[in-house]
């Protein structure tokens, strides 16, 4: 199953790639949401090979999720690939430099089934997947407001 959307952004690539590779945000976003995050590299900076095991509770289960990073080239790309019980994924963010000031956020999402039981987990999901595609959609747009809100605080603190 495969999840798709773009969202222009008013901020530049740097900025934007520098809020999506802000990755201690996004394990304390999880863990305020629930999920135990635990960080199994000793990497200094961002860069492939990166690696975390996140336990989240789906589907009254407790599920967990080991994420890597597969491809980290600034200022456009990041990719990540995540298994958990039979379940693969893989997550591309690709930026755009539309302007000096507007970035295109492109996000993929592809979900395969490895085992009989994921499989019937992912189809009983595709019975679901028009509401699935609006969240996903929904959020990405959420997102991206909320780094725009971001680059404008920046850009009026720059100021001063």
């Amino acid at each position: 199953m495969r999840f798709t959307t773009k969202e222009d952004i008013r901020a530049p690539a740097d900025f934007v790639f520098g809020q999506l590779s802000d990755f201690g945000a996004f394990e304390q976003a999880a863990r305020q949401r629930g999920a135990e995050v635990l960080r199994l590299d000793r990497l200094e900076r961002p860069t492939v090979g990166q690696l975390w095991e996140a336990r989240i509770v789906l589907r009254n289960r407790q599920r967990r999720l080991l994420i890597e990073m597969t491809d980290y080239s600034p200022p456009e790309l990041l990719h990540f690939s995540a298994t958990s019980d039979g379940i693969a994924a893989r997550f591309s963010v690709e930026l755009i430099a539309l302007a000096q000031d507007l970035t295109r956020l492109a996000l993929d999402l592809d979900i395969k089934p490895r085992t009989v039981a994921a499989r019937l987990a992912i189809q009983s999901a595709r019975l679901a997947k028009g509401t699935l595609k609006r969240r996903f959609k929904r959020r990405a747009r959420n997102y991206a407001f909320e780094l725009e809100d971001r680059f404008a605080a920046a850009a009026r603190d720059a100021r001063g």
